[in-house]
């Protein structure tokens, strides 16, 4: 079968092995879309935390079973499954508390160890959900969604609520759209005006501020004169990481998604003088892939409009050095195999 490995940052070199062997307890799974994820984009520059390399990448899947035992929930070989990417311990603090996404031993495929850009893997069935009405495409972007999912728990969003997502990427998409249905009054953030115009036509946010063109006084404008209570982040951008929390009412939550490989810093005095709820959001858990699959199979969700460009499985080393360019238009770029 057909494999693509990064082995050092900047090189992806497609190879061949023999297809995996499926152990007591695991699925033997077709991958059939895969969705690039910014972590594999910091994975191939060299920039990804927790990674070392070589590494199959790929952790945004869509599948179809090939060979599985009795489980729980009936699920059969030709079924089509969404797999929650993250193999958790059980046992630790974490992982007993409810909080697997932040398991004290976490593996992520793509990440920690293997993940999905093969033709063919096997899998733990507990973390296979049955795909219901979802066609691949949608099956591949649960996970993504999931990350914006679970911010927006962690934040506890009420109907209402002025909610401010700096960055229209693929993870600020996702949490725009679930906000929205949430009931939130939804302001978007970038420095790039086609993406801003995108959130804006694709995804019907109403109030739209440039970063780099006074954006407290865009915020205070588009909010009745106050600043929204809460902030997430979805860059990962140092710069922007610093300063979204200038952003956020008194009493507010800063909720940081978009992840920095390394220091940040914040202005003490600024944030006690808020009582600002700093936390950030790793991840997602079964309950936020649950709640995306509903999204989706609602037709809440405009998949057609965030899955922007998709090519095959084979075709995607002479593409992938495009997709990091921000002129060519990428929110999602997904894979066919």
């Amino acid at each position: 079968m057909k494999y693509i490995v990064c082995k050092e940052p900047g090189t992806f070199v497609l190879e061949e092995k023999s297809p995996p062997k499926r152990k007591e307890g695991e699925a033997l799974l077709r991958i059939t879309k895969i969705g690039i994820c910014g972590t594999d984009l910091h994975a191939y520059q060299g920039n990804q935390s927790f990674f070392t390399y070589p590494r199959v990448l790929g952790h945004e899947l869509a599948a179809e079973i090939l060979e599985i035992d009795d489980n729980p929930q009936g699920m059969e070989p030709g079924d089509k499954v969404i797999i929650m990417p993250y193999l958790s311990c059980g046992k630790c603090i974490a992982c007993r508390n409810g909080k697997t996404n932040c398991c004290t031993d976490i593996a992520v495929l793509g990440v920690h160890t293997d993940g999905g850009m093969q033709e063919i893997i096997s899998l733990p069935t507990d973390i296979l959900i049955p795909s219901g009405t979802l066609n691949d495409k949608e099956i591949a972007i649960v996970e993504p969604l999931a990350i914006g999912a679970h911010s927006l728990r962690r934040a506890q969003i009420q109907k209402g609520e002025s909610v401010l997502v700096v960055g229209c990427g693929p993870i600020g998409f996702g949490i725009i759209k679930l906000a929205q249905v949430a009931g939130a009054k939804v302001i978007a953030m970038d420095v790039n005006n086609e993406r801003l115009k995108l959130a804006k036509e694709a995804f019907g946010v109403d109030h739209l501020v440039n970063a780099l063109e006074n954006p407290l006084e865009s915020l205070l404008a588009c909010n009745h004169n106050e600043l929204p209570t809460v902030v997430i982040d979805a860059t990962g951008n140092k710069k922007a990481l610093e300063s979204g929390v200038q952003y956020m009412a008194h009493g507010g939550k800063y909720v940081l998604v978009g992840h920095h490989k390394g220091n940040l810093s914040f202005n003490h005095p600024f944030i006690h003088s808020r009582e600002t709820t700093l936390m950030c959001s790793r991840n997602a858990t079964m309950e936020d892939m649950l709640k995306v699959k509903e999204v989706l199979e609602s037709g809440e969700f405009p998949t057609d409009a965030y899955i922007t460009h998709e090519i095959p499985f084979v075709e995607m080393i002479e593409n992938f050095d495009a997709w990091l360019k921000p002129e060519t238009g990428v929110v999602k770029a997904m894979l066919s195999l």
